[in-house]
């Protein structure tokens, strides 16, 4: 499945896809029933870690998820909050409804997506 970004490329819902600024998160979380925005940073290592678990829920569920680098996205980063690196952030049918904090379980992120998907 493939939705169109704001520059009008296609981008897969089953891989991760960058988001650069509010504009294009915006029209994500508005085009997507579910939106997992993982807000990370190049530099840091819990990221890392969490880096094919984010890429694993991409491809087998049906959420879009969004990789929002905190770095070359402050602003964003801060209009929701951001204080801490990696931090998820869920929404449901254009609404946040969830935000956790750290590296996270991949059965814990399926649970909170799959919550939202029915």
């Amino acid at each position: 499945m493939a939705t169109e970004t704001a520059d009008g490329s296609e981008a897969s819902t089953d891989a991760p896809v960058a988001v650069n600024g509010e504009s294009d998160l915006d029209e994500l979380v508005a085009t997507g029933d579910v939106v997992l925005a993982d807000f990370y940073a190049d530099w840091c290592g819990p990221c890392k870690a969490l880096e094919p678990v984010v890429e694993r829920i991409a491809e087998t569920t049906e959420a879009t998820v969004a990789k929002v680098d905190v770095d070359a996205n402050q602003r964003l980063a801060s209009s929701y909050g951001v204080r801490g690196v990696p931090t998820l952030v869920l929404f449901a049918d254009g609404e946040q409804v969830e935000q956790v904090v750290g590296a996270q379980p991949e059965a814990q992120l399926r649970d909170l997506i799959e919550g939202h998907t029915e």
